[in-house]
């Protein structure tokens, strides 16, 4: 018996050592057990199912732009499964029934994109605390909630996009996109070519740095001169600042393009929706499937939209008011830039009106 209990000893040393190895899997069997448990795995900040923000639902189904959203929901107007929420911090899925305004969330649409030419004297705002008109007071009745991907300010006209989805919306936006838009740009004075060395090298003003920007010296008209002016940041009233960092008054500034995307012969006012696929192939978004989502856009548009392989620069300035600024882009197309600009397939430096069409770059004068 004495010889038979060194060996138990020893044999019970062995068993405490296998239960705490068998202790390790019964722990995250206990944790697995309630579903909670298992998306805090997933989500250990807030212990919320797996799926997206919901501030980033409400922006893709059109509700409204994710800061908006977040702002919707601080005033308790979103309801998730029957509860008012008042905070951003929650991940939603498509079993979770949501209400914003009373109203259930509406299935989100696929991503539609338009051209909408601003004239100047509008606020790019939903609403001005000031009074003042917005894009919106002037936008068609028929249009659906849209937002506007950045923005123009009160005094400049040209190229602004319009989506229903928030994820376009701050795809866009993004400085890490590195779309090219390009400006024509009326100045005060009679400046030489080397004067803009400041602007393309990249100024600071006022502590604030801006990346170089592309400048080419089009024509003198009269007092005036006429810029053709690219960058790829839309930081506040850029280009205007910029200008007048080097002595001259900026008294007309017109956006021609975004991108790939141009303003073509769009007149004042006018808002025209790019067809389904343009928005697709220039955007690298998938194809619905199998709903005939296809056929259904390009009848939901304003207009055909022309594809065209020319994306001149306007040529002259035009009449405020009345005929189009930029004259020799009344020829050219309105819309995208054809897929033959090498097929880049969702937004990447270099594509867009400088990457690969026929019109000139922004280095370069536009024909006279």
């Amino acid at each position: 018996m004495n010889k038979k209990t060194p060996p138990a000893p020893h044999t019970r040393s062995g068993a405490p050592g296998s239960r705490p190895k068998a202790k390790p899997p019964a722990k995250p069997r206990a944790n697995k057990g309630p579903q909670g448990g298992a998306t805090s795995d997933a989500r250990p900040s807030d212990g919320t199912p797996e799926g997206d923000r919901i501030a980033k639902v409400l922006s893709r189904a059109g509700v409204a732009s994710r800061r908006e959203a977040e702002r919707m929901i601080a005033e308790g107007r979103v309801v998730v499964n029957g509860d008012t929420i008042d905070s951003p911090a929650l991940n939603v899925t498509e079993q979770d029934r949501i209400i914003v305004d009373g109203k259930p969330l509406p299935a989100a649409e696929a991503p539609r994109l338009w051209l909408y030419h601003k004239p100047a004297g509008l606020v790019t705002t939903n609403s001005d605390e000031k009074g003042r008109k917005t894009v919106f007071d002037a936008l068609p009745e028929d249009l659906p909630r849209v937002m506007t991907v950045g923005r123009l300010d009160l005094n400049s006209e040209g190229l602004l996009l319009l989506t229903n989805d928030g994820g376009i919306k701050r795809q866009l936006e993004l400085p890490s996109t590195g779309w090219l838009r390009r400006y024509r740009v009326r100045i005060n004075g009679r400046p030489q070519d080397h004067e803009f060395e400041p602007l393309r090298k990249g100024l600071v003003i006022d502590g604030e740095r801006f990346q170089p920007m592309t400048v080419s010296l089009d024509r003198q008209q009269g007092a005036n001169a006429w810029l053709t002016i690219g960058l790829r940041e839309g930081k506040n009233r850029e280009i205007r600042r910029a200008i007048e960092e080097i002595g001259y008054p900026v008294n007309r500034l017109l956006r021609v393009s975004y991108g790939p995307f141009q303003l073509g012969t769009l007149k004042e006012g006018e808002v025209e929706e790019l067809r389904a696929k343009v928005v697709r192939d220039q955007l690298g978004l998938a194809a619905p499937e199998g709903d005939g989502e296809a056929q259904k856009k390009p009848q939901r548009s304003n207009r055909p939209t022309r594809n065209s392989a020319r994306t001149d620069a306007p040529k002259g300035p035009g009449k405020p008011g009345g005929s189009k600024p930029g004259g020799a882009a009344a020829g050219g197309p309105r819309g995208a830039a054809p897929p033959r600009q090498g097929g880049p397939r969702g937004p990447r430096p270099g594509s867009g009106p400088s990457g690969g069409a026929k019109g000139p770059r922004s280095g370069k004068k536009p024909q006279g």
